[in-house]
C-alpha cells in the first residue's frame, strides 16, 4: 500500500485530497498544525480508517518530521501546509513568513535528508510535491493567461510568502537533486471551505439575510477551480510529472466576483428563498476595495493537459450548484466552524 505524507491535510484543499486518496486505497499520514483553518470535522468519515493516521504538528518541527519519515517511510510528500488568506496576511504578515517560508524550508531539509537515506528503487520513486497558487504571478491585464514561464510578481504578503516557498522548492531540486514538483492553482471552491473565502462567505451570509460585501466595483476576475478537480490534477502530477517542473492548474472558468455572487444569489433564490420574498441580489453591498487587490488572474493549464491528460470535470455552473447544495446540506459543519473565533467579519482593511 502506497503511503503519502500530506501536510496541511485538515485544511480545505488538503482534506479534500486526503479523502480522495484514502478512497482510492492509499494510506495517508496527515500532519496538520490545526490552526483556525484546520478542521478534523472534515475528516470525520476517516475516524475509524486504518489508512488515515493523523498527527498534530508543525512542518517546521524538524525532529517531528524526521521521526515521522523514519517511522512511516512515505513514497511521497504532498505539501499543502500554508497560511492562505490574503486579508489575514495584510493584518499579520509574520505568520505567513513563519509557516510558508521558514516552515517549508524545514520540511524541505528533512525531505532531502530522508530521500538521501533511501536505497535503489525507493529513492528513484520518491517525490516532493509542493502546492502553490497563481497569486505568485501578480495581476494580469485584460488579455492573456499565466503560464509556467510567467515571471513572479507577488503583490500581497501572502503571495510573496508563497513565491518564496516556490523558489526554495526549485532551489532544492537544482542544488541537491531533490525530486520536486510544483503546482500553481487558480481559486479553489467546493465542500469544506472555511467561510472567510468569497464563495462560502456569500452563501452563509445570503442564507442568513445579511449584507453581501463585494470589494470595489466587483469586476476583479478569477479563474475558478472546483476542489475535486484540483485534487485530481495533483494526483496526475504526482504520478507522471517531470521532475523539477511546475504545472499550472486552472478551471477554465474566468468570472468576475460580482458574477460569482449573483450566481450564488440566483441558486439560493430557488433553493432557499428569503422569508420576506426579496431576491438575494438585494443584499449585495459594494465596500471599499482590498489594499493591493489584483485585478485579474487566469491560468493556462495546457502543459498539464497535454503532458498528463488532465481535464477539469466541472464547469463553473455545475461546480457552484454542487457547492451551494453542500453548504445547504451541511450547516452543522459550518456552525461548528463559526463556534470558533471567526464570525465572518471583514479582515485585511
Amino acid at each position: 500500500m502506497k503511503t503519502l505524507l500530506v501536510t496541511g491535510g485538515a485544511g480545505f484543499i488538503g482534506a479534500n485530497f486526503v479523502l480522495q486518496a484514502v478512497a482510492d486505497g492509499m494510506r495517508v499520514l496527515n500532519l496538520d498544525k490545526l490552526t483556525y483553518a484546520g478542521n478534523l470535522d472534515t475528516l470525520a468519515s476517516l475516524r475509524d480508517s486504518d489508512r488515515h493516521i493523523f498527527v498534530q504538528g508543525d512542518i517546521g518541527d524538524r525532529s517531528l518530521i524526521d521521526q515521522l519519515l523514519t517511522e512511516y517511510r512515505p513514497k511521497a510528500i504532498v505539501n499543502f501546509a500554508a497560511e492562505s488568506h490574503v486579508d489575514r496576511s495584510i493584518d499579520g504578515p509574520a505568520a505567513f513568513i513563519h509557516t510558508n517560508v521558514v516552515g517549508t524550508l524545514g520540511l524541505l531539509e528533512s525531505s532531502r535528508d530522508y530521500w538521501r537515506s533511501l536505497d535503489g528503487m525507493e529513492r528513484g520513486q520518491f517525490r516532493f510535491l509542493h502546492v502553490s497558487t497563481d497569486e505568485v504571478y501578480g495581476s494580469l491585464g485584460t488579455d492573456g493567461k499565466f503560464s509556467e514561464t510567467t515571471p513572479y510578481a507577488p503583490n500581497s504578503p501572502y503571495s510573496a510568502s508563497k513565491a518564496s516557498s516556490d523558489h526554495l522548492v526549485r532551489a532544492f531540486h537544482h542544488t541537491y537533486g531533490l525530486p520536486t514538483l510544483t503546482t500553481n492553482c487558480s481559486n479553489n471552491y467546493g465542500p469544506f471551505q472555511f467561510p472567510e473565502k468569497l464563495i462560502p462567505l456569500v452563501i452563509q451570509k445570503a442564507m442568513s439575510g445579511e449584507q453581501l460585501p463585494v470589494y470595489g466595483d466587483g469586476m476583479n476576475i478569477r479563474d475558478w477551480l472546483f476542489v475535486g478537480d484540483h485534487c485530481s490534477a495533483i494526483r496526475h502530477v504526482l504520478d507522471g510529472g517531470r521532475l523539477g517542473e511546475t504545472y499550472n492548474v486552472g478551471g477554465n472558468a474566468e468570472r468576475t466576483n460580482i458574477t460569482v455572487v449573483k450566481a450564488i444569489c440566483s441558486l439560493l433564490d430557488a433553493k432557499r428563498p428569503l422569508h420576506d420574498g426579496r431576491k438575494h441580489e438585494s443584499l449585495i453591498t459594494y465596500v471599499k476595495d482590498r489594499p493591493g487587490h489584483d485585478r485579474r488572474y487566469a491560468i493556462d493549464s495546457s502543459k498539464l493537459q497535454h503532458e498528463l491528460g488532465w481535464q477539469p470535470l466541472h464547469s463553473f455552473e455545475s461546480g457552484i450548484e454542487a457547492t451551494v447544495d453542500w453548504y445547504l446540506a451541511n450547516q452543522p459543519w459550518v456552525q461548528r466552524v463559526l463556534d470558533g473565533s471567526y464570525r465572518m467579519e471583514r479582515l485585511g482593511v
